[in-house]
């Protein structure tokens, strides 16, 4: 696919996957993240063919206009669309493969200050939550979710999901399910819902010497650490 066809496709993808669009004269003002891409995809263009001041440059008034920074040697495949733009670092040798939705506020940075391969990976179809950090030469597989504002620093599955700081996996999502990243596993919320149900049940236990109460709520409560485990 040539430069024009991938600028082309940028600004279809934007109208595919943007309700808050309603005509195509706000693609104009409204879009940083998309004309972020477009300065991206003429200074990669020119950084292929060898030049290296004109394409820094280029994605330094890009920068400049958009507050999103991407490196013009980053890999950066079709349809991935940059939602509101904002504070988005892209590095180097960053890999951002085709269908991925970014938010706000994300960074794709480097770990250490050695060559080589040092930014991350991100694979087909992956959401990167608003906030989110993913840091060093790690890959985010197909289909995963990085809830917003996560540190990530080792290597996602395909399909899961990693929440916090540090980022923590949890389980798998059903095939084909949207590309959301408000609809996160709460690990923290189901322990604290179980424990306090247990002892709750416990407490009534000893006040009233009532075994058979304990024995009635216990199947719910296995039901609550069983959620819990399988999100971990």
């Amino acid at each position: 696919m040539n430069i024009f066809t991938t600028i082309k496709e940028d600004f279809l993808n934007v109208k595919r996957n943007d309700p808050a669009l309603h005509n195509t004269f706000e693609l104009f003002f409204n879009y940083p993240g998309l004309w972020a891409l477009f300065f991206y995809r003429i200074a990669h263009a020119l950084y292929n063919k060898g030049l290296r001041f004109i394409p820094r440059f280029i994605s330094a008034v890009g920068q400049f206009l958009t507050t999103v920074d991407i490196h013009p040697a980053a890999t950066i495949g079709c349809r991935v669309f940059i939602d509101h733009g904002v504070g988005v670092v892209i590095g180097e040798t960053a890999v951002v493969k085709d269908d991925v939705l970014i938010y706000q506020q994300v960074t794709l940075g480097g770990v250490s200050l050695s060559k080589g391969k040092r930014h991350p990976t991100v694979e087909s179809h992956a959401v990167i939550g608003a906030g989110a950090k993913i840091l060093g030469n790690i890959t985010i597989g197909e289909g995963a979710k990085i809830g917003a504002n996560s540190v990530v620093v080792k290597d996602v599955p395909a399909g899961t999901t990693a929440v916090g700081i540090p980022a923590r996996i949890l389980s798998c999502q059903a095939k084909g399910s949207e590309l959301r990243h408000d609809m996160l596993p709460d690990v923290n919320k189901e322990i604290f819902h179980y424990l306090i149900k247990r002892i709750a049940v416990l407490e009534e236990t000893i006040k009233t010497g009532n075994i058979k109460l304990m024995e009635k709520e216990d199947h719910e409560l296995t039901e609550i650490y069983s959620t819990f485990i399988k999100s971990m």
